[in-house]
């Protein structure tokens, strides 16, 4: 008893059977989703899918992760997408009707699908889920885990109602083998697999497949309902012999010398370098076929492919093939990482190096000697020897110019034809006027400014087709890819820029830029040359009026009297300044001048106007002081005479001498600017401020071309007053309203706005402050020598990955242009859609100041992708022969079969092996058996146009067989018997066969009645 009493002996272990255990929580889990996902209930009642819908179709899936303990898995539901399926769910549904799975094992409309899950092409099925092992698990591989999770399916299954057959994913994920169930009212079907590496010999043909799917299905009946057989054999052809794809070498004589520049240099290369197509998969099939109408054993086979009544080809592509045009954008596009300088990569200049030639091997001894920064175990003769030594090579080094003489002359005769021009011409330099020449031919088009085409620069910010930016680019992309990389690049541009300052040096125009201002619409390196351009446009028109004043100075020295007319006329300072002569002497020379008097060549709307230094303004300063001080002593009366008129503005008077005509005058032009110069000059702008004074001071900046232009005014309208500035300047400032006079008669009286007559505008306090001088005699508003010199410094400066970056939307520009041209020759209507997809990725990256490297890498590998496309259509066709036939319906459908190949997973052969691509195809195999066995090949073994009595066998009396071995064998066995008792309900049963050469597979799926058996 006390043992009884002890509490101790009192304590028993309690199992509370009601708490769900792990596995039940998986199942419970399971049913959730399919809950969710509304799966619950019966799926028949939809209409079978169309022949070739699982391909055509859209299949869409969806995923969540589940748990089993710690273990993820993932249940994913795939399904295609019908839209009749709500009309047709209405419909009363039979309730013993056959899952719409089981329906879909006897469906033979898309028995073979080329493009679609695995699952689908072995059980024809258009819903099932799939329940895999997550990301990071382990494979399902013990038999007791698969029974396990088999098991849970089946509960799964018949708690929810769920008719959609579900699959458990086990074993390694390569072999893709799957064990799944599906039920419906008094139904069940079980999906089986087996995989093995090899193919059994009693089954390696369709009677020993036939023998296995009869003794699975252990149907009591007999005779056995007829067995339904599809069969599907796959032959790979890799071998195409003299059937290559037609890109034709590079000329190589061309691209190291001779003919370079009108040849090679205009035009980017194209094609891939390998055939992108690498084979060829012809599948033959008999769609419907009973169990004895063909024989197929270990010794004889009625399946010969020529008889197959289907045929249908698919093309394997080559992965990423090398391509001309995307070789020369990738090693483009890899100089903009590079960071060395022009110096750095082509060494220090001669002129740098010849100061230190006492430091070779004579200077070696004394160098010891003198006082140096280096301790003294550095100065030792060897390695004074060593420096000495490293001199000399890097003399040899700059010796050997990365670029020949002759390809280095042949690209700058392509750059700039018009050297050769002023070279061929009678040697002086007005035989050309430096102004560029007519453009290149442009591909034939007429118009180039209503050209799409054309005017593609102003959507990618590149530079026009026919410019010299655009021919630059492209040299720099082909010198860049033949001629010595990045170095040869840094030696085109070095000769390039001192190209520049011998032009600008010369007065020679650069070619191929358009006149004008800088066009903003253009990459930046353009705008730089059209603003060098500029400078040299307003140089050589200065230095033609200091031709035109040298020559007028003469004629007044000729005249009568010629040097009292010089002494009397005010000296002009500058190389292109005029005469304004005062006096009666000054009206004499005039009148005597037999040639263009200073006056109209002044008042000419071709006068350029030599503007003032510092110390020439200074010195007109003075010189206006001096004339007013002797206007004063002279006499008030004389008026000081206008000067600068270009001419009358209609009929408009001055308002103070209301009968003296209002000149226009002779303005100075506003200075061009670029786009890097128009951002510095808002910066600065904005820095100013928001206050008073900043505000004060950004509007007299910004009021420089005006203070000139009323200068200007004053000179041609002497005794002009502010408001006769502005009824030319801004006509809408000046308000006029009809009035009434003293004698009553209708008059126009105006006066300023409202807005310019604010105490302190800007409008007239310029006015006060201006004096009247004429433009030519101004401070230039544009220094043409200052602005020249910085475009030459920023050109010089340039790294070459500088100059790749800004010459990246050219060769973009340029390999666009070169798809478009290839594309228009092919016709394929996905290249054109590609080709203006990778435009306008293009023209969003290109329009940022900084693009985004790998987004440009992206346009990069759309363009190439294309030019891709483009090389595997002209492989094709030259392969089907398009183009080479007579036109006619066989060669437009031909050309409609390749385009097909392209874009379609697989395509129909029109005719089998009888029509025109199925005799291609046949004599293809045929070359490639024949030369696989080195056996003579006949062109007349198969005639055009003959029957198929006519047909001679191309093996001839060598017994070569016109294909290979099938590289794969695809059989499906299909029937309805009742299982697994006489008097069950006859249901689906179906088995699909893949016989390759190191991959054996039977997918099985065998209903069974659970109501009578």
């Amino acid at each position: 008893m006390a043992a009884d009493s002890d509490p101790e002996t009192e304590v028993f272990e309690i199992t509370d059977f009601t708490t769900a255990s792990e596995w039940e929580r998986f199942v419970s889990r399971v049913e959730e989703v399919l809950n969710d996902w509304k799966l619950i209930g019966s799926s028949a009642g939809r209409p079978s899918p169309e022949k070739g819908e699982y391909t055509s179709g859209t299949w869409e899936e969806k995923s969540q992760e589940i748990n089993f303990a710690d273990f993820k898995f993932s249940i994913t539901h795939h399904y295609l997408k019908q839209e009749s399926d709500k009309s047709d769910l209405k419909e009363e549904l039979e309730e013993d009707a056959f899952p719409l799975a089981m329906q879909d094992l006897l469906c033979m409309n898309n028995d073979f699908p080329p493009r679609a899950h695995c699952l689908v092409r072995w059980y024809g099925m258009r819903e099932f889920l799939v329940i895999s092992p997550g990301a990071n698990c382990e494979a399902i591989t013990s038999e007791s885990k698969c029974n396990l999770l088999l098991s849970s399916v089946s509960i799964s299954l018949a708690n929810s109602g769920c008719q959609v057959p579900m699959f458990v994913q086990i074993q390694q994920k390569w072999r893709r083998l799957y064990a799944g169930e599906c039920q419906g009212p008094g139904v069940r079907t079980d999906f089986e697999m087996v995989h093995l590496r090899k193919v059994p010999s009693q089954y390696n043909h369709l009677s020993g497949l036939l023998d296995i799917f009869k003794a699975k299905i252990g149907c009591p009946l007999t005779p056995l309902p007829p067995v339904t057989i599809a069969i599907r054999f796959t032959y790979v052809l890799q071998d195409w012999q003299q059937y290559s794809w037609p890109q034709q070498p590079p000329d190589f004589d061309a691209l190291l010398g001779g003919e370079v520049g009108g040849v090679e240099f205009g035009k980017l290369p194209f094609g891939a370098c390998e055939d992108p197509i690498s084979e060829l998969h012809l599948a033959t099939t008999w769609p419907h076929l009973t169990e004895g109408i063909v024989v197929d054993n270990d010794v004889y086979s009625d399946l010969d492919p020529l008889q197959a009544p289907h045929w249908s080809v698919r093309v394997r592509k080559a992965e990423n093939p090398q391509c001309l045009l995307g070789d020369f954008l990738n090693e483009f596009f890899k100089l903009c990482c590079r960071k060395e300088s022009t110096e750095e990569i082509l060494g220090r200049g001669l002129t740098e190096e010849e100061g230190k030639e006492n430091t070779d091997l004579s200077a070696a001894l004394s160098k010891l000697t003198e006082p140096a920064a280096a301790p003294m175990s550095k100065l030792s003769v060897s390695s004074m020897v060593h420096s000495a030594r490293k001199h000399i090579r890097r003399h040899r080094r700059v010796d050997e110019s990365p670029l020949s003489n002759d390809v280095l002359n042949s690209i700058l005769l392509y750059l700039f034809p018009d050297a050769a021009v002023e070279r061929s011409s009678t040697g002086t330099s007005d035989a050309s006027d430096g102004r560029p020449a007519p453009p290149p031919s442009t591909g034939g088009r007429s118009e180039p400014d209503k050209d799409s085409d054309y005017n593609l620069f102003n959507q990618l910010k590149s530079a026009p087709s026919d410019s010299l930016t655009y021919r630059l680019a492209l040299c720099v992309c082909l010198v860049n890819f033949y001629h010595g990389g990045v170095r040869a690049l840094a030696h085109l541009w070095q000769e390039f820029v001192l190209e520049m300052r011998f032009r600008w040096e010369n007065n020679h125009l650069v070619y191929g830029l358009a006149s004008g201002a800088p066009d903003l619409r253009c990459c930046l390196l353009h705008q730089k040359l059209q603003m060098l351009n500029c400078c040299i446009e307003r140089k050589r028109a200065r230095d033609e009026s200091r031709k035109a004043s040298d020559g007028g100075k003469e004629r007044e020295r000729q005249l009568p009297g010629g040097g009292e007319n010089v002494r009397r006329s005010r000296r002009v300072e500058g190389a292109a300044g005029a005469v304004a002569a005062t006096g009666a002497g000054a009206d004499a020379a005039r009148e005597a001048s037999p040639g263009k008097s200073w006056d109209s060549w002044s008042d000419s709307e071709d006068e350029f106007f030599e503007c003032l230094s510092d110390q020439e303004e200074a010195a007109a300063a003075k010189e206006g002081e001096a004339e007013k001080g002797e206007a004063e002593k002279g006499g008030a009366g004389r008026a000081k005479p206008p000067d600068g008129r270009l001419h009358p503005h209609g009929t408009m008077t001055l308002l103070n001498p209301s009968t003296e005509p209002l000149y226009i005058p002779v303005t100075q032009e506003p200075a061009p600017m670029t786009e890097d110069l128009l951002e510095e000059h808002s910066e600065v702008l904005a820095k100013l401020g928001t206050t008073a004074e900043g505000a004060h001071l950004r509007a007299r900046m910004q009021s420089a071309c005006l203070l000139s232009d009323m200068e200007s005014f004053k000179a041609a309208n002497p005794g002009c007053s502010l408001e006769d500035f502005v009824r030319w300047y801004s006509p809408r400032d000046y308000v006029e309203e009809e009035g009434v006079d003293e004698a009553g008669a209708p008059v126009l009286r105006g006066e300023l706005s409202a807005r310019m007559k604010i105490p302190g505008n800007m409008w007239a306090e310029a006015w006060d402050t201006a004096r009247s001088v004429p433009a030519r005699r101004q401070k230039r508003l544009f220094d043409d020598t200052k602005e020249a010199e910085k475009v030459l410094h920023y050109l010089s400066v340039q790294k070459p990955a500088d100059l790749t970056r800004h010459l990246l939307p050219c060769i973009l520009h340029a390999a666009v242009l070169k798809l478009k041209e290839e594309e228009s020759l092919e016709d394929i209507p996905s290249v054109k859609k590609a080709v203006q997809q990778a435009t306008s990725h293009a023209s969003k990256q290109l329009r940022h100041p900084n693009p985004d490297h790998k987004k440009l890498e992206e346009v990069i590998s759309q363009l190439v992708a294309v030019e891709t496309v483009i090389a595997r259509a002209r492989s094709l066709k030259a392969k089907f022969g398009v183009g080479k036939a007579e036109a006619g319906e066989d060669s437009e459908d031909l050309e409609k079969f390749v385009i097909s190949l392209l874009e379609e997973p697989e395509v129909a052969v029109l005719g089998a092996g009888r029509g025109p691509a199925g005799s291609i195809i046949h004599k293809l195999f045929v070359s490639s058996q024949r030369a696989a066995l080195l056996a003579p090949m006949d062109d007349d073994l198969v005639r055009p146009g003959g029957g198929a009595d006519d047909r001679k066998p191309m093996g001839g009396g060598l017994n070569v067989p016109d294909f290979p071995p099938p590289a794969g064998r695809e059989i499906l066995l299909r029937t309805c018997v009742p299982r697994p008792a006489p008097y069950s309900k006859a249901l689906p049963q179906r088995l699909f066969c893949v016989l390759l050469r190191e991959d054996f597979r039977l997918a099985g799926a065998l209903s069974s009645d659970t109501s009578f058996f």
